[in-house]
């Protein structure tokens, strides 16, 4: 009997000892607070969790080297994960719907801006072969980068639904893996096209006439400007430059995890990346929009380079008398038809 019971006593104190472990181990030196406060709230472990959140307690311990190593749980995760799923998602998406909206209202109340003299058959070479290169590398690669962008950000509440799990899981997947080799491409094509017309896009006084009158948008009136009027310039210093550094430098600390960024930049570089992003599809929908249905011959001046001396002088009437000036097209380069019109004698 007394042996049995010896048994038993020596079984209870080890029961005890193990059962007191984790509470030494989560906190050395407060094993009697940790008690009463299981006595008082069993169950409780709010405390030990608030600790571990934490990661700031000597007694956290890794054997991993490297930032956040030692963090075993990160409460802005969540907070990351709120901005991204909720402000941005819902807010950014309704701004493009609304923008979208708004053009297609402009263009069924103003229609395409068409010339008020007939075309004269003569031609100026606005866009030499080079430029037009750079912009339609950057062209192509900002529209894949924002298709994709929004199959990312948009996708899971707008084609989740229709699709269903499997087809947008292979959908996002492929997106994904777009979005992440075409970044670079477009960074370094932003690079080129702030080189290659940057000299043209440096503010002038006459660019205040243009602003006060905007360009003649809404009263369909001649404003004469440079080679590129004040709104291009200004999707030129705010978008494709500002912006263009802004998604650049934010995609790069996301596209390439190895230089020693924590969770938090790459959270933080999200939601700016993200809201960038945004900002610059908003805004290239107006240049795009101006640039195709919303003006007549200005598509036609990207793609082959050369624009006709009626639309040269109804819109860009200053980089049209500089350019019979110095007997040069607008790239740089002389113009074939505009150096035999020249020769003949026709004038501004």
């Amino acid at each position: 009997m007394q042996v049995r019971l010896k048994q038993w006593l020596v079984a209870a104190i080890l029961a005890c000892g193990l059962f007191s472990l984790p509470v030494v181990a989560a906190e050395p030196g407060s094993a009697k607070e940790q008690a009463a406060q299981q006595r008082t709230q069993p169950g409780n472990n709010q405390p030990f969790w608030s600790d571990v959140r934490g990661g700031d307690n000597p007694y956290q311990t890794t054997q991993v080297r490297g930032v956040e190593s030692s963090v075993l749980m990160q409460p802005a995760g969540e907070t990351w994960r709120q901005l991204r799923n909720g402000v941005i998602t819902i807010y950014g998406g309704w701004l493009i719907v609304a923008v979208m909206a708004l053009i297609g209202a402009f263009y069924w109340w103003r229609g395409p801006i068409k010339l008020h003299e007939k075309q004269t058959g003569r031609q100026l070479l606005r866009f030499g072969s080079w430029d037009r290169m750079v912009h339609w590398s950057v062209a192509i690669s900002f529209v894949l980068l924002a298709v994709t962008g929004i199959i990312i950000l948009f996708g899971k509440h707008i084609l989740l639904p229709i699709f269903g799990y499997t087809l947008f899981a292979w959908l996002a997947i492929l997106a994904k893996n777009i979005h992440n080799f075409v970044g670079p491409v477009f960074a370094f094509c932003t690079i080129l096209m702030f080189i290659t017309f940057v000299k043209d896009n440096l503010p002038k006084l006459y660019d205040l006439q243009w602003i006060s009158k905007a360009g003649g948008l809404f009263s369909g009136k001649h404003v004469p400007s440079g080679r590129f009027n004040a709104g291009e310039k200004a999707w030129f210093w705010g978008g494709v430059t500002l912006l263009g550094i802004v998604v650049s430098v934010t995609g790069f600390v996301l596209n390439f995890p190895n230089f020693e960024q924590g969770r938090a930049l790459m959270q933080q570089a999200n939601v700016i990346h993200a809201i960038a992003a945004v900002v610059f599809m908003t805004l290239s929908l107006g240049h795009i929009y101006i640039g195709t249905i919303g003006t007549e011959g200005a598509y036609e001046a990207m793609r082959t380079g050369y624009v006709d001396e009626a639309w040269a002088k109804e819109h860009h009437e200053f980089w049209y008398q500089d350019t019979l000036a110095n007997n040069k097209g607008g790239g740089g380069v002389a113009s074939p038809v505009a150096a035999a019109a020249l020769k003949e004698g026709w004038k501004a």
